[in-house]
């Protein structure tokens, strides 16, 4: 596979994972009637923009994940005040549908003057002072501000995000690690359909050196029986037989070529676990519905497990810099499994996909778990949190986990040059 097919698949892999969880943002976001500014995939400088109805698509420089801009959410739009000179543009039904506030001599087909009053989100009315004569305008829910160039659409109360209850607001939050969710149960069931079910355990690799080599075992071996307990077709109980063995004495009972054989297998204990230095295979069969449906929640169960142990050690800071691992890292092991075939890489992005979804619902200042939370005391108190004091909140967190995010690229690019 060509360095280029595998960029392509990675890059493909991260595009398919954020999309997904914010498309869930955005959907639910439309559904409540909120005014989506921006669909962002990655951070930074823009290198690709898209208009489309009210919202701007947008591709951006650094692949660290994405955004849905809505209104109310941050500061968006230039603030008008009374005595400042604007100009508007009315339609035929007399609404106001641009108001520049800039370059003014330039405007064409507008009407100037100084505003008397203005109200761009309950009332929706402009008042102002024409030329010595007083001139009242309703403003269209679209209408359009212009300044500097850019054109920013109004955002009247009853379309940001802080007007809906409770609820809306939550279901909008909430549905991007549920896709995430949704894409990593699809994913896992594509990869047990395509892998089928293991009929036996064999060995696809021996490394040479290494504790099955010396022990006497062979590729191709057929793995019947470890310490008189059945194998079968249940790699997770050889897996976890030899990971509990290191140093410890097995006695195995293999299928060579049709020929039963006992050996004596002694697994090495390398970072805190045993390892015999071969690679799990097995002879496979297509799956019946009901393996599909048995295989699929196992993995999706298995995966989540991991993941929530792993977050686990993360929390109570059992870990090292060394176990993290940033964008770059991310996309050196989805490279590997790219080269390793389809199946690895759709099973790879399952886990990656079912990791954001647990990830982001962390109580983490700037995740969506901790939004969540926020919402969660609203409901409680009866009235929202301070939205100055919660957007602190939220840009602390966020300034934290970039930190983070540089401290640990920095060691994947260490870890890169060392080999």
């Amino acid at each position: 596979m060509s360095a280029i097919e595998v960029a392509l698949k990675v890059i493909l892999l991260f595009f398919v994972l954020v999309t997904i969880h914010e498309w869930g943002h955005f959907y639910f976001a439309k559904r409540a009637g909120i005014l989506v500014r921006e669909f962002a995939i990655g951070f930074g400088p823009k290198i690709f923009s898209y208009k489309k109805g009210e919202t701007r698509y947008t591709l951006r420089i650094l692949p660290i994940g994405g955004f849905v801009r809505m209104a109310g959410e941050d500061p968006e739009i230039v603030q008008i005040n009374p005595g400042q000179t604007i100009a508007v543009k009315v339609n035929k039904q007399n609404q106001v549908t641009h108001l520049y506030l800039d370059q003014l001599d330039r405007r064409s087909n507008v009407i100037l003057g100084v505003v008397e009053s203005i109200d761009l989100e309950r009332a929706l009315r402009v008042a102002l002072d024409v030329d010595g004569e007083k001139a009242a305008f309703a403003v269209d829910p679209q209408a359009l501000m212009v300044t500097k160039g850019t054109e920013t659409q109004i955002a009247p109360y009853d379309r940001q995000f802080g007007s809906k209850p409770v609820g809306k607001r939550a279901l909008a939050i909430v549905m991007g690690p549920v896709m995430n969710f949704v894409l990593a149960i699809v994913l896992f069931l594509i990869v047990v359909i395509m892998s089928g079910v293991f009929t036996n355990v064999k060995l696809d690799t021996v490394q040479a050196g290494k504790a099955g080599e010396k022990a006497g075992l062979h590729k191709g071996d057929v793995i019947i029986s470890i310490n008189n307990q059945v194998i079968g077709d249940d790699r997770e109980k050889l897996v976890t037989a030899i990971q509990s063995s290191a140093g410890k004495t097995m006695t195995w009972v293999v299928d060579r070529a049709g020929a039963p054989l006992t050996l004596q297998v002694t697994p090495e204990l390398e970072a805190g676990t045993g390892k015999l230095g071969v690679v799990i295979s097995g002879d496979r069969r297509s799956a019946t519905f009901k393996e599909v449906m048995t295989g699929t929640y196992d993995q999706v169960v298995g995966t989540t497990i991991s993941i929530v142990t792993g977050l686990q050690k993360l929390v109570m800071l059992q870990f090292k810099l060394d176990d993290l691992g940033g964008p770059v890292r991310t996309a050196q092991v989805s490279a590997e499994f790219a080269k390793m075939g389809i199946t690895y890489l759709i099973s790879w992005a399952a886990t990656l996909s079912l990791y954001l979804g647990i990830f982001n619902l962390l109580p983490i200042p700037a995740l969506d778990g901790s939004r969540l939370l926020f919402m969660g005391l609203e409901a409680l108190r009866g009235k929202p949190i301070d939205p100055n004091r919660e957007s602190l909140v939220h840009f602390v967190g966020f300034a934290l986990l970039m930190l983070l995010m540089v401290a640990v690229t920095y060691n994947d690019i260490l870890r890169l040059i060392k080999g």
